[in-house]
């Protein structure tokens, strides 16, 4: 099956879902980026999440969900545009790199010292002058101490900055990322279903149904699958599934306006010590190398090189 997000809603209270497997976009993260298996595990759960809560965006843009940590993992990265395009990056600590334990705990990863953050950005496409991206930002403890995993924390985070109480499951394994949201609607969620029909405890069954979800089953069984086995009662109305895949948005243009950015002086310091300049993209892992010709062209204005450029400008 391709990668793909289905979106469903119960027609009989204000609850929705979603559910969501990535195999082909897991499997470039992973074919890019060789990262410890505990940093797979929570790298490719958190971009299952991120799909999920980008999915019910009404706006044109890119969802940027990150984690700030104070353990081995300084920081993870999942970026999800309007069209289901996914990329992600982590960083470790230098001595995590070659040491980290198969066996780590999310919180003993990404809090040990009780000080993680997650940063959600909303970064609409057409931003007008003076519009800044939208930013949410929860710590990664709860009232009871640091929260466990992705799901808890992103259950946490849709309570309190969005008002919306939010169920997750998440799973990842070398062959794929998978998940599922419920999440409740305020008021009507803008369906008002039939007096006859309306149910009051959908809400607490379907969440209680979905608990009953192991990470096996996530992992071993498709989607129609996990559907028909937890919610085959219910009466629900299902949207078209939506494709989903890798995406790096990074290129040789965009590597050399960042050189430009940095200044021929600069740009020159690292030609001389090296003999050329290569940027890595932390996303993709792609290459991009310039050598001093290459350079050169960067800072051609006008059909002159930089420097004789600024020379012709004062004489004139």
């Amino acid at each position: 099956m391709n990668d793909q997000l289905q979106k469903f809603m119960f027609n009989a209270a204000p609850v929705r879902g979603e559910i969501v497997s990535l195999r082909s976009t897991w499997q470039e993260v992973l074919r890019r980026r060789a990262y410890p298996a505990p940093v797979r595990a929570v790298l490719g759960e958190m971009m299952a999440a991120c799909a999920l809560l980008s999915a019910n965006l009404k706006f044109d843009g890119t969802m940027i969900m990150q984690i700030f940590g104070d353990g081995p993992v300084r920081m993870l990265v999942v970026q999800c545009s309007s069209d289901l395009s996914l990329r992600t990056t982590a960083r470790l600590s230098d001595e995590a790199a070659a040491t980290l334990g198969e066996n780590l705990t999310f919180a003993e990863l990404v809090n040990a010292g009780g000080h993680g953050r997650c940063v959600i950005t909303l970064d609409p496409a057409n931003r007008q002058p003076g519009q800044q991206p939208y930013q949410g930002i929860v710590p990664l403890n709860g009232d009871d101490g640091p929260l466990p995993s992705i799901a808890s924390v992103l259950e946490h985070y849709m309570r309190h900055s969005e008002q919306l109480d939010t169920r997750l499951w998440l799973a990842a394994s070398d062959e794929r990322a998978v998940g599922m949201l419920l999440q409740k609607l305020p008021g009507d969620g803008g369906i008002v279903p039939h007096p006859a029909e309306l149910d009051s405890d959908t809400w607490e069954r379907v969440c209680t149904l979905g608990g009953t979800l192991s990470r096996d089953e996530l992992l071993g069984e498709e989607p129609e699958t996990l559907f028909r086995r937890l919610f085959w009662q219910e009466s629900v109305r299902h949207f078209e599934p939506a494709p989903a895949r890798f995406h790096c948005s990074c290129s040789r243009e965009k590597v050399g306006a960042m050189l430009r950015m940095l200044g021929r002086a600069e740009v020159d310091s690292v030609i001389e010590e090296r003999g050329h300049v290569e940027i890595h993209c932390e996303y993709c892992n792609q290459r991009y190398e310039f050598d001093p010709v290459d350079v050169a062209q960067l800072f051609v204005v006008n059909g002159l090189s930089e420097g004789v450029a600024r020379a012709t400008d004062q004489r004139h």
